[in-house]
């Protein structure tokens, strides 16, 4: 199943990555940021939606890296280079993410950044669409956000533009030994 995720999502531009624990997840972050050029200045910054994962890493690690933000306001998103945010579900069928972003950080870091890193555990990956509506509650859930891809559009002269309505970039990390959150 993670195959055929890994192979639609990728159809559509996104980046997928797979590592067996957290702390190998952590220094391929680490790595990126780094690479990156995350800075502590505007258009540099990467934020981090709360998250289980953060709960279970060495976060030290991470505050290390000048303009790395363990918050996620309005502002900060805004001139963030890089936002991260843990994922509910994987629909393998379409290479789509899905979460339940009721918390307006999980919306702020994926939408307004330049580039998204998502993180889903791994047994958080579902066949398709109708086995993820057996499995979850979607009328609990304030606002659900389903992302397939880089943002895209086609409406203005019917050319492709990539990152008109969010990120340029989709960088999805599953992570084997990570529990979902639902």
């Amino acid at each position: 199943m993670f195959e055929q995720f890994k192979t639609k999502a990728e159809i559509v531009s996104a980046e997928v990555h797979r590592f067996p624990t957290r702390a190998e997840a952590l220094d391929w972050i680490v790595g990126f940021l780094v690479e990156e050029g995350v800075a502590d200045e505007p258009k540099k910054y990467a934020v981090w939606a709360r998250c289980p994962f953060l709960d279970t890493i060495d976060r030290q690690r991470l505050e290390a890296i000048p303009g790395v933000k363990l918050e996620a306001t309005r502002e900060l998103a805004a001139d963030a280079h890089v936002g991260l945010s843990q994922m509910d579900w994987a629909l393998a069928d379409t290479g789509t993410l899905v979460q339940d972003a009721t918390a307006v950080d999980k919306r702020l870091v994926s939408t307004l950044p330049t580039i998204h890193v998502a993180l889903i555990a791994t047994d958080g990956l579902r066949p398709d669409m109708p086995t993820w509506l057996a499995d979850a509650d979607p009328n609990r859930m304030g606002y659900l956000s389903m992302i397939t891809g880089p943002s895209r559009t086609a409406d203005i002269e019917r050319v492709l533009t990539i990152g008109v309505h969010g990120p340029v970039r989709l960088i999805i990390i599953f992570v084997d030994e990570l529990g979902r959150t639902n």
